[in-house]
């Protein structure tokens, strides 16, 4: 039986170029759809797919995310004085425990592989998960709850996927697949960006997984893959074979928030997706296009 996943690493350490100059002096993962900012939906993801340790993995410029997953004491008091209890147990049913946050530093932008063999010291030797804050994920069953439970079934290394244009495969990890049964990819292999013209599948992953601790040996040797970095796809290369290997065709909408376009719409779908904000958002949809389709005439 696997073990179970009880630890997130979550790389925060990018810059954010596509969104300056909003994240010039604000981090990227603090940018909010609705009222949340990107990175509390990741520990929230996390926290149902029981997570209970949460590893963020920084660079300079980064210490709003530390605060916002502390407790604001003047914030707390200037509520209490006001008499807005529910306001304040909304700030505080969220955060995680005493000890349950660690933070470490990406001192040079490497690429992912390397954000994530720095945090090797706080995982350990246990399977754990990684959560990409710019994905968002709309789905019934959090997403990665849903690789937990493919975990629990078959261990291994397990990753979400999705479909991609063939034209954007040099985008992305795209797999290499030995059996599909529609749900489930055994893995034969993985290429980080490849050219369309030579990638193996459209089958891509996103930015969540669930992996063995064996990826620090592989990660620590450093080795430069695609753009110069050190890519986690190529660690994760090495280990098929040794492993149960499998991508995950998750159940929801997937929202790539590093793209300006998915995250405007990721603000609309999770809006309607509210019952306090719905009608009020869809209203105003319905009357925003019939203006734009008589505008269009």
């Amino acid at each position: 039986m696997a073990r179970p996943i009880r630890k997130a690493v979550f790389p925060v350490g990018g810059l954010g170029i596509r969104f300056l100059p909003a994240t010039k002096a604000m981090p990227k993962e603090m940018l909010t759809v609705v009222d949340k900012p990107l990175i509390h939906y990741a520990v929230e993801e996390a926290r149902a797919a029981g997570i209970e340790e949460f590893i963020f993995v920084t660079g300079r410029g980064k210490s709003a995310i530390e605060d916002h997953f502390d407790l604001s004491h003047e914030l707390q008091q200037t509520l209490a004085a006001k008499g807005k209890t529910e306001e304040i147990e909304q700030l505080r049913s969220w955060l995680p425990g005493p000890g349950r946050v660690a933070y470490t530093r990406q001192q040079e932008p490497l690429g992912l592989g390397h954000a994530v063999w720095c945090a090797r010291n706080l995982v350990g030797d246990e399977p754990f998960a990684v959560v990409l804050a710019d994905d968002l994920v709309l789905s019934e069953t959090p997403c990665l709850k849903q690789l937990a439970d493919v975990h629990g079934e078959t261990g291994g290394n397990v990753v979400a996927v999705t479909e991609v244009p063939r034209e954007s495969t040099n985008r992305y990890g795209i797999l290499d697949i030995a059996n599909d049964d529609g749900r489930l990819v055994e893995v034969a292999g993985l290429v980080e960006k490849p050219d369309p013209a030579a990638a193996p599948s459209t089958l891509s992953i996103i930015g969540r997984y669930i992996l063995l601790p064996q990826v620090f040996d592989r990660l620590a040797r450093l080795k430069r893959g695609a753009g110069g970095e050190i890519q986690l796809t190529d660690a994760l290369a090495e280990m098929i074979g040794a492993a149960p290997f499998h991508g995950l065709r998750f159940e929801g909408e997937r929202f790539d928030c590093g793209s300006k376009v998915d995250y405007l719409r990721a603000n609309i779908a999770f809006a309607l997706d509210r019952d306090d904000l719905r009608s009020e958002v869809a209203a105003f949809l319905r009357s925003f296009c019939s203006d734009l389709a008589l505008h269009d005439r």
